[in-house]
């Protein structure tokens, strides 16, 4: 069975694609969506400059995703087919 890790690219038969933002022994999730915040909630919390959209996928799902590729990091967008 594939085991999600982070920076993959996965597909999830639920329609649901894009990067394992966060992955544990028990779930992951998978950014599906990035937008900037506007300037105002950029000054209340300077700490991410970009919402995400988060979709919680759990160990019993796992067999239900297809790995696409993967990234060299979190800043990268490029898919890398190789693992």
């Amino acid at each position: 069975m594939y085991k999600p890790s982070l920076n993959d690219y996965v597909k999830w038969n639920k329609g649901v694609e894009g990067w394992v933002y966060f992955a544990e022994k028990e779930y992951i999730t998978i950014e599906t969506k990035v937008f900037p915040k506007d300037e105002q909630n950029v000054q209340a919390c300077s700490l991410h400059r970009n919402n995400r959209v988060l979709v919680l996928c759990y160990k019993e799902q796992w067999e239900q995703l297809e790995y696409v590729g993967h990234r060299v990091n979190k800043y990268s967008e490029e898919i890398l087919l190789e693992k």
